[in-house]
């Protein structure tokens, strides 16, 4: 009875959860359209220019106080950042223009014409599936073109004793085949000319995402100044360890920051989180100083040079019993011929149901043959064609001599030109203290379009850029999570999309319900333990037997013994005198009493022997020990 309740326990239980899983499923399938049809309202009475009046209560719509379904969720307010603290430069492109960036009029340089100029279009808008109305960021918006655009900062950064903090966002909304959306910190130069910025302009950092085919990067490049020779070289830092692959591909907004400080270190950011660390001095290639010692171009090798370490011993001869002429393989004198092979057949033999097609054309085509195909009698014979003897290795073959390896007794090394001092040679400790730059520029080849930039942010303090990022960021982030689905909804649109998930998630609720189910509603009823077990525990046992049916047992073999005894003492009795008879009756009634009260006695004290046996008989303390 108790294994039945608990089977039926179980089931009712899987059934809950299996009703629960679908209700919630429905419900929340129940609440997009709702929500998006609020929307559509929403808009509506935006358009004629009610939606005000009902939120400020002017205007009450009927039945207002009846719910017509589940509360809608909570929605993020979109508030332009504001930039605070110190700063060289902050755009949210929240007016709505590109009044303060200049658009590229330039051409590239060795190039074709058709692809030569900066045409590529670039917007200011909404993000199509924007989850903040009123947000508005830098789009770029054509594909396969060259694209460049900039705009001034407020002064221009020096590398001093303070560090650069440089953000911004991006989101690749229709993802990213091939093509970059890195930003140039551009130098300040008297020659600058944000109207012809091309791909040459000369820039301080280079730093970003950039991404073709399964090659994911993020750049961060610097040119750095010789202070010898006065030109520059691009370093770049090292490649992140952290896998970039999602943040191409999600279609979310991301935020990337990069932090140089004034001893040396780096920091690259995503989201805030570190994903590449290192120092200017260690972490960049080509480094940053160059070796002081380089070898001398004008060295070169001896001609006498000898580089070999092993060499063919001179002394070496050949043995005279040495036939480099026997060949590799030789015939099987030991192989004998099969019996029944066929010498006379060949293994192929013309198609006798081979029929020359009509359009042959032995004067184009040559004389027609029948196609070849194997031969039948050959199928059931042990081959067919002349016999050969198969082949073995020769245990005579020794191939071509050659002289043993010894070491070379000349043998010098491998040669290296001998090292001279580097005219060249520099040491910047300070790689930091780079050249100033005065705008930012995007410039950009692209062969994915809608890429979406936003709240562009320079400054030389950290918490006001973290600052910058949680009121621009951060409220994407929290709008974007808001309105991601729920668990079982994300699991449905996984399954959708990869059917063999449905497999997985009926195997993952169903097993764990049938092993339990098995678990208590198989188990056996415990079967009393055999009389042999008591003498293995300390457990109490019940008596063999009770005192009242061993006492019965007794007094009736006793019984049995006195009646014989009992008939003849009657039978004499019935010879003597009724006198004689009173008086013996009456001692053998008095022997007779006297002997059942010692009887008894006796009957008792052996009870009670007895049952003392029978307890330290059973008693495991008073055994001897016994071998498990």
């Amino acid at each position: 009875m108790e294994l039945n309740v608990r089977c039926v326990l179980l089931l009712a239980l899987g059934l809950c959860s299996t009703l629960l899983m679908t209700t919630v499923a429905a419900h929340q399938e129940e609440e997009e359209p709702i929500m998006e049809m609020a929307g559509d309202v929403e808009d509506e009475l935006e358009d004629l220019g009610l939606g005000e009046e009902l939120l400020d209560g002017e205007v009450e719509p009927e039945e207002a106080d009846t719910p017509t379904g589940p509360p809608p969720a909570p929605k993020v307010i979109y508030k332009a950042p504001e930039p605070m603290g110190e700063h060289f430069f902050a755009e949210s492109f929240d007016r709505g223009t590109l009044d303060s960036w200049v658009l590229s009029k330039a051409k590239k340089e060795d190039i074709d014409e058709d692809i030569a100029k900066y045409d590529g279009k670039w917007e200011v808008e909404d993000m199509k599936d924007s989850k903040l109305p009123g947000d508005k960021g830098l789009v770029l918006k054509s594909r396969a073109k060259h694209h460049a655009i900039s705009a001034q900062l407020l002064r221009p950064f020096i590398f001093d004793t303070k560090p650069l903090i440089v953000q911004y966002e991006v989101n690749f909304q229709q993802g990213i085949d091939c093509g970059g959306a890195y930003v140039k910190l551009l130098s300040q130069t008297p020659h600058l000319n944000l109207d012809e910025f091309v791909d040459k302009t000369p820039y301080t950092i280079m730093f970003g995402p950039d991404k073709c085919g399964e090659d994911y990067k993020l750049h961060f490049i610097f040119r750095h100044r010789n202070p010898k020779t006065g030109e520059y070289e691009e370093k770049h830092a090292k490649k992140p360890d952290a896998d970039l692959r999602t943040y191409y591909t999600d279609k979310k907004t991301h935020l990337y920051t990069l932090v140089l400080n004034p001893d040396n270190s780096f920091e690259v950011l995503v989201d805030q989180t570190v994903v590449n660390s290192g120092n200017l001095l260690t972490d960049v290639t080509p480094p940053i100083n160059p070796a002081a010692e380089i070898e001398d171009p004008d060295d070169h090798k001896p001609e006498d040079w000898d580089e070999r370490p092993k060499i063919q011993d001179p002394d070496a001869v050949k043995p005279e019993d040495w036939d480099e002429d026997a060949p590799k393989q030789i015939p099987d004198e030991d192989a004998v011929k099969p019996d029944g092979w066929l010498d006379d057949q060949p293994e192929y033999t013309s198609d006798p149901d081979a029929v020359k097609p009509e359009d042959w054309d032995e004067d184009m085509d040559g004389e027609w043959e029948a196609p070849q195909v194997p031969n039948a009698l050959c199928e059931t014979a042990p081959g067919c064609g002349a016999w050969q003897r198969p082949m073995i290795d020769n245990p005579n073959y020794k191939g071509k001599w050659k002289a043993p390896m010894i070491d070379n007794p000349n043998y010098q090394g491998v040669w290296k030109p001998r090292k001279i001092a580097n005219p060249d040679f520099f040491e910047d400790l300070h790689p930091f203290r780079m050249t100033p730059f005065i705008a930012v520029g995007l410039e950009l080849w692209s062969m994915s379009s809608d890429i979406f930039f936003d709240n562009f942010f320079i400054s030389n303090e950290r918490h006001t850029a973290e600052r910058w990022a949680n009121d621009g960021w951060g409220m994407k982030k929290a709008a974007e999570g808001a309105a991601e689905p729920g668990l079982v909804n994300q699991m449905m649109t996984a399954a959708d999309e990869r059917p063999w998930l449905w497999v997985v998630y009926v195997l993952t609720v169903a097993v764990p319900f049938v092993l339990l189910i098995v678990f208590f509603c198989t188990g056996k009823k415990a079967a009393a333990p055999a009389a042999a077990d008591y003498k293995k525990t300390d457990e109490p046992q019940p008596d063999v037997k009770e005192e009242e049916e061993e006492k019965a047992e007794e007094d009736q073999v006793k019984e049995e013994k006195s009646q014989p005894a009992a008939a003849a003492e009657k039978k004499s009795d019935a010879e003597d005198s009724p006198a004689e008879k009173e008086d013996e009756e009456e001692e053998e009634e008095e022997e007779e009493a006297a002997v059942n009260e010692e009887g008894e006695e006796e009957d008792d004290e052996a009870a009670d022997q007895k049952q003392e046996d029978d307890v330290l008989r059973r008693s495991p303390r008073n055994t001897k020990g016994r071998k498990d």
